[in-house]
């Protein structure tokens, strides 16, 4: 009889619990169901909803020349003309592939296959800068990610498979947009093996990393989980083809130069050869390939799937000068913003326009570095200068260094 009394109760008819064991019991046609797993349900229709059905591959139209390209670069980064010609003709000819094989599939047995791209060059010097500006002009999906957050499959970190989560976001989930799509992965050479030998023990956030990354640049169907691989073990893997995704890669590689040098500073051996090749130790940088990359802690496959690399000049005193007052974005024009907000009018001397490219260049930090003086310079103007009344602040030499010094 009791028997009888507990299955004469209201019970889920999923998950068999009565009334009192769960918070709500909703009634069906057939019986009831609880709030929890009506939730579940919810959960489960909604992950199965959320990759939208891949749109038919559409030409991409509208795809800006080469020159037209770098002349948009120019409006926002000064200098390094022969990083903005490689990125514009990596661009239009991704534009091209993209056409070509996803579009027109050619019957011709020829299939254009993708130049991935490494940057090279100090911190400072416009590497994101680059990537970030020219994300603005590209009518495909564009993400950068960061390669320090990434390690070995089953560590504490982000999987690599991440960096095309990332993408399949910037595509709304649409599958088909992703694949034509193009992803800056910053900070590479912070994934450089740490040691000479590979062997001896596990380099979870270096070569462990690396080899990872084989699959995506070289082009492979890739499992991606939509929203994270650790957060939501239970969900599906999307498939994403990287054939046809351009990779840019960027990094600092602090101390290549040392390798760099040592390559070609080596004693040569043979008649009438000099002792010693001279290379002006400032323009070392130029000379990177592919022997320096490895040395540096790149394994050889990923060197192998990078085979555009080009350097980014340090910046010279002419250079941070115009960086600072010529751009679209400049630092200068974007304090004199902030200023024009209270109604206030920034007049810079020219004088302080020269002591904060001459602090940045003795800090060795790059155009990155010109802000943080900028802002010691102005944080007491911007402080006083919403409740002052005055109409006009102009920055003077004494007042910019005497900001400096005490900061200092």
């Amino acid at each position: 009889m009791a028997g009888r009394g507990v299955k004469d109760q209201k019970h889920c008819c999923l998950c068999g619990r009565t009334e009192s064991e769960v918070p709500l019991l909703i009634e069906g046609a057939d019986g009831w169901v609880c709030a929890d797993c009506m939730k579940q349900i919810h959960d489960y229709v909604e992950d199965l909803t959320t990759i939208r059905q891949s749109s038919p591959a559409e030409k991409l139209t509208d795809i800006k020349k080469p020159a037209e390209i770098k002349e948009f670069l120019d409006q926002y980064v000064i200098g390094q003309d022969r990083a903005k010609k490689l990125l514009s003709v990596a661009v239009y000819n991704h534009y091209k592939r993209v056409n070509h094989n996803l579009v027109d599939k050619p019957n011709d047995g020829v299939e254009l296959e993708k130049s991935n791209i490494l940057l090279v060059g100090p911190t400072g010097t416009g590497k994101t800068l680059l990537a970030k500006t020219i994300a603005r002009l590209l009518n495909v999906p564009f993400t950068i990610v960061d390669a320090t957050v990434l390690t070995e499959a089953g560590y504490v970190g982000e999987d690599v498979e991440s960096i095309l989560t990332r993408l399949l976001q910037e595509a709304d989930y649409d599958v088909a947009r992703a694949e034509r799509g193009i992803v800056f992965i910053d900070e590479i050479d912070k994934i450089a093996r740490k040691g000479d030998n590979p062997s001896i023990t596990r380099d979870v956030s270096g070569e462990g990393v690396q080899q990872a990354m084989l699959k995506l640049l070289e082009g492979n169907v890739v499992n991606v989980p939509p929203k994270g691989g650790r957060k939501h073990p239970e969900q599906d893997f999307v498939h994403v083809d990287t054939q046809n995704i351009l990779f840019i890669c960027g990094g600092a590689f602090e101390g290549i130069e040392r390798h760099i040098a040592e390559r070609l500073n080596t004693q040569v051996v043979g008649f009438g050869t000099s002792s010693k090749q001279r290379v002006l130790r400032e323009n070392l940088l130029k000379y990177v390939d592919p022997q320096d990359l490895r040395s540096y802690g790149l394994i050889p496959e990923i060197v192998g799937r990078l085979p555009v690399v080009t350097h980014l000049d340090s910046l010279n005193r002419d250079s941070l000068l115009r960086i600072l007052t010529e751009p679209k974005n400049a630092i200068l024009k974007q304090y004199a913003e902030l200023f024009r907000m209270d109604g206030i009018k920034l007049v810079v001397q020219s004088a302080v326009k020269e002591l904060i490219v001459d602090t940045a260049i003795a800090n060795k930090m790059g155009a990155r570095g010109l802000r943080s003086i900028c802002e010691r310079i102005f944080n007491d103007a911007m402080y006083d200068a919403p409740s002052s009344g005055n109409r006009t602040f102009t920055v003077t030499l004494a007042y910019a260094k005497a900001r400096l010094s005490d900061e200092a």
